[in-house]
């Protein structure tokens, strides 16, 4: 049994959360290593457990600088059966499993969240499993944020200059770095719904 393998979730956590936050310039390659990885879900996975399949954060906004880590987001048919199922199927791959919740510490909707890294042990990858459920609204609100910044370049160019300073800011704190971000990804949320409700 290796040492990662006989982690408590609590030291599993504390591991993850210590990672340091780098913020690189985009790189073109992101979009292809997330056409890889959904490939190889959907080939090991049983048919059906996922449903949509989604690239993003800001590896999926070209031009954006981001931590080189590709943000895939999941339709599960059940998260009751990726708990069951696909959980023992990706960890035994390696990938780290949590059930995270989606608001706080530590309260609900809970959803499953995986990180895959490559030989050196380096993140590679971020999977969120959700419901296509509102409990679940605001996960998938973040494809409007994507698709915002996809076409709105001043809006994607202050992200990455907020992006760079909060890195050096919360270099070895993901934690404060995440929450840092959240007011602008709210804000700029609120005018993507609002764009795609006013008469054209």
């Amino acid at each position: 049994m290796t040492e990662l393998a006989r982690e408590s979730v609590e030291e599993r956590k504390t591991r993850v959360v210590g990672e340091r936050v780098d913020v690189v310039p985009y790189n073109p390659d992101w979009p292809r290593l997330f056409a890889e990885e959904k490939a190889h879900l959907l080939s090991c996975l049983p048919e059906g457990t996922l449903r949509r399949i989604e690239h993003f954060g800001s590896t999926s906004v070209p031009g954006l600088v981001a931590k080189p880590v590709v943000d895939i987001l999941a339709e599960a048919a059940s998260l009751k059966e990726i708990r069951r199922v696909v959980a023992p199927i990706l960890e035994a791959q390696g990938y780290d499993y949590f059930w995270r919740p989606t608001h706080g510490d530590d309260g609900p909707p809970w959803y499953a969240w995986f990180i895959k890294r490559d030989a050196r042990g380096v993140r590679t990858h971020h999977i969120h499993m959700v419901e296509n459920t509102p409990q679940f609204a605001g996960h998938w609100a973040r494809l409007r944020f994507r698709d915002y910044l996809r076409s709105h370049a001043d809006a994607a160019a202050e992200y990455s200059a907020l992006k760079l300073r909060l890195a050096g800011d919360y270099a070895d704190n993901r934690v404060a770095y995440t929450r840092a971000k959240s007011e602008f990804i709210t804000s700029v949320t609120e005018k993507a719904k609002a764009e795609s409700a006013s008469p054209r």
